[in-house]
């Protein structure tokens, strides 16, 4: 009888995969497969139930190493028909609690639906197609795998070998991205069964922001994690046109923290978006590559036009308004945005207008003259040129790290509450006085200030007069301030 090894097994989703899936495409696939399977899934989890070439397939997960990768065996392959103590196996396998002994001495794959699916409402059984490219990377097996499901699609990329070393060696090696999910839960997770774990890393130019929600299966989300890091990507991009070392290190550290922490919280997927400064910046590239090889997140740049579209997304969602609506953001290296009319897009774009730049051109990191303040105001409003001779919309709606900050100073938050600042008005009024509480300030003392976040003390005064600026502009009085920013509209496009 032949010896069964475990093989060890990383394994992630999602539409592409960065420079591992650029090495394979250099190379002819050792094996083509494609094949049609039946999947037996659990919202438990637990073991693989499959049916292939009329054979019923079990798998046992028996351990998760401290790197994330699993070590999986093959338990049964027994054919159809069942006995009644392989059916048995079946029911353990997808961990449903039951005392009576089979009612059948044979099983078809009928019969198992019959007795054991459909009468479960934790259980689902679902036909996969599966088109398998498989090749022998540094001794390790590499399978790039496209998936349909029941009209839904997805792709897989894994790496597997007896030996976990050479598994972890070369998914760093090679830049496989994470997290590491495997077969079984992906599916669960395309085809939304039972609870599942999905997160956010929203890299911009001043801060990168973390979302981790779970998706239940009425499609309601619960928030696990919403925080956001100032890492200043952008930092003297301006002068130099490029990313300079240091903030890209700063920026790459919070990101592998907030890698590790989604891991921590077993999430199904990790969707992590680069916004203006990625954008702008000619080394933009080079950080995405090193990102990926140091944590195995895959940042997606993506253009301003789907930032503002993933805006508007999060704060019709979240606000539920109605009529004409502008939704801007505005953020540390640009400002996006977005037109419509209740969930009809109409136009959308992005402009090189955000805190940063302006904060460095100006001075505006301490107090101050009247002076220097107009002449701020001044740039700011040449630049949003593009909001001249708009009609009034019915409701305004902004968000973004420097909108979050002015409705907390507001209520005075000494810390941040997000169910307050969401759905806050801010008028002229509120943000002319909060730029004059900045403008005769340095950074030292702003921090003082209850409800301003110490690390955006010195931007807060730009990113208040790009406010200030867009109020004029759209010859409106105030404005509601949405929580639910680019990371909310990523969440619910990929996920949702």
């Amino acid at each position: 009888m032949p010896v069964i090894i475990p093989r060890w097994e990383w394994r992630s989703f999602g539409e592409r995969f960065g420079e591992a899936e650029s090495a394979l495409a250099t190379r002819s696939p050792d094996q083509v497969i494609e094949t049609d399977e039946v999947y037996l899934l659990s919202d438990a989890g637990g073991d693989v139930v499959k049916v292939r070439h009329d054979l019923m397939d079990i798998k046992r997960l028996h351990q998760v190493d401290d790197d994330g990768l699993e070590q999986w065996s093959p338990v049964m392959k027994a054919p159809l028909p069942l006995s009644a103590g392989e059916f048995t196996a079946v029911v353990a396998a997808l961990g449903v609690a039951s005392s009576e002994p089979p009612a059948r001495t044979s099983y078809s794959l009928a019969d198992v639906r019959e007795e054991l699916i459909e009468p479960n409402p934790h259980l689902l059984e679902v036909e996969v197609h599966k088109r398998r490219q498989r090749y022998l990377v540094d001794g390790c097996m590499a399978e790039l795998t496209d998936v349909r499901v029941e009209g839904r699609s997805t792709r897989t990329i894994a790496i597997e070998s007896e030996d976990p070393t050479r598994v972890i060696a070369t998914v760093r090696a090679h830049g496989v991205p994470g997290p590491n999910v495997n077969f079984v839960r992906g599916l669960r997770a395309l085809v939304r069964l039972g609870a599942e774990r999905f997160a956010v890393i929203d890299v911009g130019t001043n801060s990168v922001k973390f979302h981790v929600a779970e998706r239940s299966e009425d499609g309601t989300w619960t928030k696990l994690v919403d925080r956001a890091e100032i890492t200043r990507l952008g930092e003297g991009l301006d002068q130099t046109g490029r990313l300079n070392p240091e903030p890209m290190a700063r920026t790459s550290d919070a990101i592998a923290l907030m890698a590790e922490e989604a891991t921590g919280h077993r999430v199904a997927a990790v969707a992590a978006v680069g916004t203006a400064g990625l954008r702008i910046a000619p080394n933009g590239a080079d950080f995405v590559s090193a990102v990926q090889a140091r944590c195995g997140v895959l940042v997606d740049i993506i253009s301003g036009e789907d930032e503002g579209r993933l805006a508007y997304l999060a704060a019709t969602a979240g606000l539920g308004v109605r009529g004409s609506l502008v939704v801007f953001d505005t953020g540390g290296g640009s400002s996006q945005f977005t037109f419509g009319n209740g969930d009809r897009v109409d136009e959308r774009f992005s402009v090189p207008v955000g805190a940063v730049r302006f904060t460095e051109e100006y001075g505006l990191g301490g107090a101050v003259s009247e002076e220097v303040l107009a002449a701020a105001l001044g740039a700011i409003g040449a630049d949003l040129e593009r909001l001249d001779g708009r009609a009034r919309p019915d409701t305004l709606v902004g968000m973004g790290g420097a909108v979050a900050n002015l409705a907390a100073v507001k209520h005075g938050l000494t810390e941040y509450d997000a169910d307050v600042v969401h759905g806050t008005v801010l008028d002229r009024t509120e943000i002319d006085r909060q730029i004059e509480l900045y403008r005769t300030r340095d950074a030292g003392e702003r921090r003082s200030i209850a409800g301003l976040q110490p690390q955006r003390a010195d931007i807060i005064l730009a990113g208040a007069c790009v406010v200030r600026t867009i109020l004029d502009k759209l010859d409106t009085d105030g404005f509601r301030v949405s929580d639910r920013g680019l990371r909310h509209g990523v969440l619910a496009e990929r996920f949702g």
